[in-house]
This record gives C-alpha cells, sequence and structure tokens, in this order.
C-alpha cells in the first residue's frame, strides 16, 4: 500500500409540501423567463450575427411514465432535474437563426418538438453542419425515481438528484452529473466530466461514466464509502485529499473510500482528473 500524496429532507406537513412544489415550479417558469430573456437579448455568444428569434414549448408528456427519452440528435443540451411530483414537465428552448428577425420568427413554425414512442425529438430544416439554422434545448423536471435515455450531438447532458437506469451519452458536450443513483453509464466525446457525489454512499447499480477528450472533476463527500476507480491517459491527476491505493499506480486505479461499495468509475483518455473533499 501507498499513498498518493495531497495537491491540492396533518396539516403543517401538506402546507409545506404544497409551499415546496409551488417554489419548483415558481424556479422552472423564472428559468424559462431569464431563457427568453437571455436568447432575445443575444446573450449566449454565438457567432451569427443575423436575425433570430426564440420560443418555449412545454411539450406533453402523459402522467405515469416512469422512463423517458431525449435524442437530441441536433444542436442543443438536454438538462433534467428532480423533483417531489409524480408527473414530467419538459419545456423545449428553441431558437431560430436567419437573414432577418422576421424570418427566424417565421421559422420558429418550421420547427417541431413532439413526443412519439416514448422518445422526446425536435425536427425542423436542414441547416449547415457549422452554422445551424435553429437550435433546441430542454429543461426536464422528473420525479426523483425515473429512467432516463439522453442523447445528444451538440449539447451538453446535464442530470441533477434522479435515480434511475441511464443512459447518456454527447458528442460535442459536457456531462454534469450532481447527486444521481442506480445503475448510470454515461460517455462523452468531446466534453468534461463533473460528477459530484452526495449521501453515504452511491445507491444502485454503480456509475460508469467517462470522456474521451476532456477533463474529469470529481467530487467526493467527507465520509462517502464506494469502490472508486479513477483515471486517464494524457493528462495529470490532482486530489486535495489523501488516499491510499492498492498496488501500484498507473492510467487507472482503483481505491476502497470508507468501507467501499457500489462501484463509481469516473475516467478519461485527453485530460486531467481532479477528485475534491467536501
Amino acid at each position: 500500500m501507498r499513498p498518493l500524496a495531497t495537491s491540492t429532507l396533518a396539516l403543517a406537513t401538506l402546507l409545506l409540501g404544497a409551499s415546496a412544489l409551488a417554489a419548483q415550479e415558481s424556479r422552472n417558469s423564472e428559468s424559462d423567463a431569464e431563457w427568453l430573456d437571455q436568447c432575445r437579448n443575444g446573450r449566449f455568444g454565438s457567432r451569427w450575427d443575423g436575425g433570430h428569434a426564440c420560443e418555449v414549448r412545454e411539450v406533453p408528456v402523459r402522467r405515469g411514465v416512469r422512463s423517458l427519452a431525449v435524442d437530441g440528435s441536433a444542436f442543443g443540451g438536454v438538462s433534467v432535474t428532480a423533483w417531489d411530483r409524480d408527473s414530467v414537465h419538459v419545456s423545449a428552448r428553441i431558437q431560430t437563426m436567419a437573414s432577418s428577425d422576421a424570418e427566424a420568427q417565421r421559422r420558429l413554425g418550421d420547427v417541431h418538438v413532439a413526443m412519439e414512442g416514448g422518445t422526446i425529438r425536435a425536427t425542423g430544416p436542414r441547416g449547415d453542419a457549422d452554422e445551424p439554422r435553429w437550435v433546441v434545448s430542454y429543461d426536464v423536471w422528473v420525479p426523483r425515481h425515473m429512467d432516463l435515455d439522453l442523447r445528444t450531438r451538440n449539447g451538453g447532458v446535464r442530470v441533477s438528484e434522479v435515480t434511475g437506469r441511464m443512459t447518456l451519452e454527447t458528442e460535442n458536450g459536457g456531462l454534469a452529473l450532481h447527486g444521481v443513483g442506480g445503475d448510470v453509464h454515461a460517455r462523452a466525446q468531446n466534453g468534461g466530466l463533473s460528477v459530484r457525489l452526495t449521501g453515504a454512499r452511491w445507491e444502485g447499480a454503480g456509475l460508469d461514466a467517462e470522456t474521451e477528450n476532456g477533463g474529469v472533476r470529481l467530487v467526493v463527500p467527507e465520509r462517502y464509502s464506494a469502490r472508486l476507480t479513477t483515471g486517464t491517459v494524457n493528462g495529470r491527476m490532482r486530489t486535495d485529499f489523501p488516499i491510499t491505493v492498492s498496488g501500484s499506480i498507473s492510467r487507472q486505479f482503483t481505491l476502497t473510500l470508507g468501507a467501499g461499495g457500489a462501484p463509481v468509475r469516473a475516467t478519461t483518455t485527453n485530460g486531467g482528473v481532479i477528485i475534491e473533499r467536501e
């Protein structure tokens, strides 16, 4: 054994529950309003200097679903957050680009977002691969236990406080996982990987997450228990607390945190790895 050096939840209950739900709905609507304001004022840093238009649409999802898929194969990311309701809310945030604002506004009618066969997807006019005519991102609220299949081509994927079976893939965008659990498989091709663990241990089968081109940031609670695997092929590693590794340190290594437990794997091929404790 040898150490890797340190470098850097009656009536009162009902009222409280109603208040919490109202607060969640308020945060969601505020979030959509903020997005519209930013979009209409061109504060997204796009290279596009022509006309543009913005719109938020609610995508109908039947009650009682226990799994959700989003095909974000066009341009745009997906953010999924848990709430204390037995329903799913999906906001599709649409931005169109054209030679004038009037043309961009008309083009909003050419973009269609719907749930078909259990999958939410957007369709619209074909555009240039480097400068799209339209972008759809998704802000999704789901029950705390939900199976997810989220795939994007040009946009990030973020999941917060959800437990379930998950397949998360992005081709050009980052992955951010905060307080998730279950059987989670996550892949990024070009983008960073951020994992924030919560609680005392991983709840579920485990996490298998990796990125090909991007750094890894892993935040671990102080008394967390897991069997952690991490590493990089081309990049540096840093941890801000002492850890003990069994055997030799190579491109990947496994260590036991606390009493051990479910496997938690977060690795990269090209990028650094930072492990932090909170």
